[in-house]
């Protein structure tokens, strides 16, 4: 093993496009791990905790590019390895009848045709950045997390004294007059608009809409943080008001995570003066105070999509029940001894989903699901029941691309959870879209094959339910990805919902959603 480190002085690239970098250069032909990040403190802290820091990599200023490349046993040639690395750090040219416009400063950009600004920059420049976009008149997608909170309501105030829109911190999806942002889907145009708090749930209801037979018309992403208490939810009531007047919407759709309740009120007072149907997807929330406000309440991602398309002049496709008798089958095949269900999941809104449907199956399940934030379980895993682990989380991604890019931490944690006994099934979603891994399937699928020979060796059944969060017209393509799954054994759920569905019937006491 070789360790090759180089420090490109004062060359700036985003997070967005390192993280990529990163992915293309960790599956080149000799590689064993390969870091291309800013020379930020937290990355070199990353580096030293992999043992990986050098004397000259800990000097790297923050305007520095850090190369870092472990390649295997008996690979000779590193100067070509960082050749192509090289190559991935240059931009494209555009394609034949394509223009590209490249701007140096945000002024120049604010003074040309551009109207809206993403930001990727390490977080403690993103604050600055977005103020600078705003102040010249450019709607914000801030994709940059660990961007404190006052920063964010100094933002969202000033954005929405202005009239622009301010999506984040920490905004990883928007669909903006029919152009994907960051991690969207390919989804036909129509009269659905969302505005979401969360990145893969609103992924996943755009998804939904488009496999019914309806289409997006905007799509405005929050932040995660934007029902908190400290927020107070200004991004999501601004969205509420853009759809409101946005001539494309015929219905709107809110998705988020449990709001704080006071904001969660003032969300839902804003469902009166929208004119136009509001349904409401807010995971564990409650029935009543959407009725009481006048929108329309969903229980789950699917619920929402089907009620959005429903309020539409879009035709409605059926919605496929349960396969209960593949449930029962599988039931059947289980030992005893294997109870629990273990999510691996990417995205933070298909891990809750899944883990409320098996709320439903009873307390008795439901007091054994626990958050567990650590990579490693300890001896005795059975002993943490149902663990549902979403590796987008900001503990797993801390100096790390995101699992929907690279999802190798992931894949190690699937063959240690297929070796527990206790284990009944182990559930898994798969992204699509603009930004996340060219194939996530199939760099899956040594992975499963590896946890389904553990599962054989002790003669278990290992259920693995897998979910592709995805459209046909996505690249790749949804049917593709299914049809590996299915010939890898992997039971494939036709959305969120039945992806907890189908958990929760495994492991409930009937064998029928």
């Amino acid at each position: 093993m070789t360790v090759t480190a180089v420090i490109k002085k004062n060359t700036y690239f985003d997070s967005v496009s390192l993280m990529s970098i990163s992915t293309k250069a960790n599956q080149a032909d000799g590689v064993d791990q390969a870091f291309v990040a800013m020379g930020t403190e937290m990355n070199k802290g990353v580096l030293d905790n992999l043992g990986l820091l050098t004397p000259e990599l800990a000097d790297a200023a923050n305007g520095d590019l850090m190369i870092v490349v472990v390649t295997k046993e008996g690979t000779e040639d590193v100067d070509e390895i960082l050749a192509r690395i090289e190559e991935l750090l240059v931009r494209k040219p555009p394609a034949e009848g394509e223009t590209a416009v490249v701007y140096r400063t945000i002024e120049s950009a604010a003074q040309g045709n551009a109207n809206l600004a993403i930001i990727a920059v390490n977080g403690a420049y993103a604050a600055r950045e977005a103020r600078k976009a705003l102040e010249n008149d450019l709607h914000v997608l801030l994709f940059s997390d660990n961007v404190p909170v006052e920063d964010e309501i100094a933002l969202k105030n000033l954005a929405h004294d202005k009239g622009l829109l301010m999506m984040g911190p920490d905004c990883g999806t928007a669909i903006i007059n029919n152009t994907g942002l960051c991690f969207a889907n390919a989804v036909r145009p129509g009269s659905v608009g969302i505005v979401a708090a969360s990145g893969t749930g609103s992924q996943e209801v755009s998804v939904r809409v488009h496999a019914l037979g309806g289409g997006i018309s905007q799509l405005i992403g929050t932040g995660g943080r934007d029902l908190s208490a400290e927020v107070g939810g200004i991004m999501m009531i601004d969205g509420i008001r853009a759809l409101a007047a946005d001539d494309r919407t015929d219905a709107i759709v809110l998705v988020s995570k449990p709001p704080a309740p006071e904001v969660e009120k003032k969300v839902l007072a804003e469902i009166a003066d929208a004119g136009k149907p509001v349904v409401v997807y807010f995971i564990g929330g409650s029935e009543e105070a959407v009725a009481a406000a006048g929108g329309h309440f969903a229980a789950t991602s699917q619920d929402a999509a089907l009620q959005a398309v429903w309020l539409t002049t879009d035709p409605v496709a059926e919605v496929p029940a349960l396969d209960a008798a593949h449930v029962a089958a599988v039931r059947a095949k289980l030992k005893p001894g294997q109870q629990y269900v273990r999510g691996i999941f990417c995205g933070g809104t298909l891990c809750d989903e899944s883990m409320y449907a098996l709320l439903n199956a009873g307390e008795d399940v439901w007091s054994n699901i626990q958050k567990n934030p650590e990579f490693v379980l300890p001896a005795g895993a059975a002993s943490r029941g149902h663990t549902f682990l979403d590796f987008g989380d900001d503990e797993f991604t801390n100096g790390r691309p995101h699992p929907m890019i690279d999802p190798s931490l992931r894949l190690e944690r699937l063959v240690r959870e297929a070796a527990d006994p206790t284990v009944a099934v182990l559930v898994m979603d798969f992204v699509l879209g603009f930004g996340s891994h060219e194939d996530p399937v199939g760099v899956t699928l040594p992975a499963i094959a590896e946890a389904k020979r553990v599962a054989e060796k002790d003669g278990r059944h290992l259920e693995i339910v897998g979910y592709v969060l995805g459209t046909d017209l996505d690249t790749p393509a949804l049917a593709g990805q299914v049809a590996a799954l299915e010939a890898a054994g992997v039971t494939v759920a036709r959305s969120s919902t039945e992806t907890g569905q189908y958990v929760r019937a495994i492991i409930g006491k009937e064998a029928t959603a």
